[in-house]
């Protein structure tokens, strides 16, 4: 499902002027570069950028795999937050301690602090492992294939349309220079959901027409500004501030809709075989409304459209003491499948039934198949592309809440808004600011404009 044999739809896509942007990018123009293969028992080095939680979690699970690997630096926008990171990762009373013991080599001279540190993370590695807010995706991976490494890169890849085409041009030149790209959209990896697409996919519930897909949950975490200023011993800039919290901001997350609600509409999108053609939805701000909750939604409902008429129906909610559910289903024309691992026939009869089986951690099982591939010097990855058109099936559905309109794929793609600072640097201005009070503008349906 994931390997670049998959055959995953383009229609859509090759329509839009963005065709033009990654169609002129031929092989001829990317040499195989001698770092692109290693040798099974060459060590194969490894640089992380982005040292939060998940980032971490990521570089314990890459330093787990099979290969001979090796942590050699490391790189975030914070100075404390690698140095956490890096006391997790060598932790010898932590679970993978045994697992990882000799694989961690990342002295004082390869600890990179800044907005240009993955830079010097990339000149050191063989592999790169992108886990920063969603909004620095694109630059980094733009990066790590111009130099031609491999890469593991977290999901959503960017926030924006324009950091898309970013990350598609940049997919083709991966694609020519042959270098393995794997995006941390698990389920791919995970059995349940590839036994459940081989059987989709082969018919056992007919046709597949229509898809209902779901993040609802109490939320993630806020740090607010007063217990940031109060650990840091000083006021924060305005961006330190937001790079800190960033969940909050579009520009660094993308708004939860595209940062977590992009898992389920992906597996809508892995279905069908295709990306939306539109998309039309309302979506608020009830319950999280403070200071410290920036400018993003707690609720979003969208209804995607295909080229066929199909139908995608997608709920995502932040909110506590709530009903939850985290999920998929899909409805065929001669059966139906109520949630992963399940097909149902139309009396009630179970086609089959996934449950009860001990699947291997999927967040594993992708570094373990990146880390292999590059070992056996095979080329068999290629998620990039993907990931992308994932990312941009959540923002079109984020543009479409937002405006109270309906909104075309085409167009979204090929705006030329960006919602990304002009300036990298911690005095500058990010592109939201706070008024007197204190308070983020909000996106405001039949008002705001997202093309």
């Amino acid at each position: 499902m994931s390997r670049i044999s998959n055959g995953f739809s383009r229609r859509d896509f090759m329509k839009s002027g963005s065709a033009a942007v990654v169609g002129s990018v031929v092989a001829s123009q990317f040499p195989m570069s001698a770092n692109a293969y290693y040798p099974s028992n060459d060590e194969i080095r490894i640089g992380l950028i982005g040292c939060g939680g998940r980032g971490t979690g990521a570089a314990s699970q890459a330093l787990q795999t099979d290969q001979n690997v090796k942590l050699v630096a490391m790189a975030d926008a914070f100075r404390d937050q690698l140095d956490e990171s890096l006391t997790n990762l060598t932790n010898p009373d932590a679970g993978f301690a045994a697992s990882v013991a000799g694989r961690i080599d990342v002295p004082e001279e390869r600890k990179f602090v800044g907005f240009d540190a993955y830079k010097d993370v990339i000149a050191l590695c063989d592999v790169v492992l992108i886990a920063t807010p969603p909004g620095f995706r694109p630059i980094h991976f733009e990066a790590a294939v111009a130099a031609d490494k491999h890469v593991f890169m977290e999901k959503p890849v960017a926030t924006d349309a324009a950091g898309v085409r970013r990350v598609l041009a940049a997919a083709e030149q991966a694609k020519a220079k042959k270098l393995n790209v794997v995006v941390g959209l698990q389920r791919h990896y995970q059995t349940v959901y590839r036994e459940w697409m081989e059987r989709m996919h082969g018919g056992m519930i007919g046709d597949l027409m229509t898809a209902r897909v779901y993040w609802n949950s109490a939320g993630v975490w806020v740090r607010d500004r007063a217990s940031l200023e109060e650990k840091a011993g000083r006021p924060l800039t305005e961006m330190e501030y937001q790079m800190r919290n960033w969940y909050y901001f579009n520009w660094l997350c993308g708004d939860h809709i595209v940062e977590q609600h992009i898992h389920n509409l992906d597996v809508g999108n892995w279905a069908f075989q295709d990306v939306p053609v539109r998309a039309q939805g309302q979506g608020g701000r009830l319950v999280r409304t403070g200071k410290d909750h920036g400018e993003i939604f707690d609720h979003h409902y969208v209804e995607y459209e295909y080229a066929d008429g199909r139908r995608m129906i997608s709920q995502c909610r932040h909110m506590p003491n709530c009903a939850s559910r985290v999920s998929e289903a899909f409805h065929g024309t001669n059966g139906s499948a109520p949630s992963p691992g399940q097909l149902i026939s139309p009396s009630g009869y179970t086609l089959y039934n996934h449950n009860g089986r001990n699947d291997p951690n999927p967040y594993q099982v992708e570094h373990d198949e990146l880390f292999a591939a590059i070992a056996k010097g095979e080329y068999a990855y290629a998620d990039a592309e993907n990931g992308a058109h994932a990312t941009m099936t959540a923002i079109l559905g984020r543009m479409a809440t937002y405006s109270g309109q309906v909104i075309e794929w085409d167009a979204a793609l090929a705006s030329e808004r960006t919602i990304m600072p002009s300036t990298y640097a911690w005095d500058a201005d990010p592109p939201v600011m706070p008024d007197a009070d204190g308070f983020y503008p909000i996106p405001e349906p039949g008002v705001t404009k997202v093309l």
